[in-house]
């Protein structure tokens, strides 16, 4: 019998226990499941400062620190935003690390420009921020779900980086 596959937020777990480093979560399109999944590790608090789930545009703005002129300019759903929004939960929890989703998790409320499935998911590290999109599909699990783990594929790239 093979040995089981290690989970990526266990893998994302050990490596920031073992650099003894921390990271933050500010979601929008997985609700709280970035956060949900690390904290049934336990010992979570070791290396999880905590979340923000900032799911109405007015509180990325508020909470995160997210400019305005930024979402105006660019859209919710945007490199721009996620950007800010990883450097904002960064800050503001004072991590390491700061990771952020935004998109559009459906069934409705996708654009031409962004349809359902569209998912922006930023990495603030101590040397910078970078920003990927994915396009996930439909259903609105599958999205959330699929976001989650990309989010923590990008972590763990990120943490293995220091």
């Amino acid at each position: 019998m093979e040995k089981a596959e290690k989970r990526i937020e266990q893998e994302v777990f050990d490596l920031l226990k073992e650099k003894n480093m921390t990271f933050a979560s500010a979601e929008s399109c997985t609700g709280g499941n970035i956060a949900h999944c690390i904290t049934l590790i336990p010992g979570s608090s070791e290396v999880f400062r905590g979340g923000a789930v900032t799911y109405a545009t007015p509180t990325k703005t508020k909470v995160l620190g997210v400019p305005e002129k930024t979402i105006e300019r660019h859209g919710v759903v945007s490199r721009e935003v996620v950007e800010a929004m990883a450097k904002g939960t960064r800050k503001l929890m004072e991590a390491d690390f700061g990771i952020a989703t935004t998109g559009v998790a459906g069934p409705s409320g996708g654009t031409e420009q962004n349809p359902v499935g569209t998912v922006w998911i930023g990495v603030a590290t101590p040397s910078g921020v970078s920003a990927q999109c994915f396009h996930f599909g439909r259903g609105r699990r599958k999205v959330i779900s699929q976001a989650t783990k990309a989010a923590y594929g990008m972590l763990r790239e990120a943490i293995l980086a220091f």
